[in-house]
């Protein structure tokens, strides 16, 4: 048997997909901003204090660091927050 589906019905589950999808980006925006500053700072000192990582870590090296840091943060919480929200809206429409 085949639902109808409602023009209505269809507006409000992409209104709701689009504000899941906009909490996960903020979320996901705020992770990636708290993991650069907790990468950046024991990168860029251990660039300056250990005579190992001032030979071998060129800034190109460090930037890198940090930014794959920022990006792995970026995407797991994101995610996360994505499927909480979604778990929790089809709870709510059962």
């Amino acid at each position: 048997m085949a639902k109808n589906v409602s023009l209505a019905s269809m507006d409000q589950k992409l209104a709701m997909a689009k504000r899941c999808s906009h909490e996960g980006v903020v979320a996901g925006a705020k992770a990636a901003v708290v993991a650069s500053v907790a990468t950046a700072i024991p990168t860029f000192a251990f660039g300056k204090m250990l005579p190992w990582a001032r030979t071998y870590l060129n800034p190109t090296a460090k930037a890198l660091i940090v930014s794959t840091a920022a990006g792995m943060a970026y995407f797991v919480v994101a995610d996360k927050t994505i499927l909480k929200i979604a778990r929790k809206n089809s709870f709510k429409q059962a």
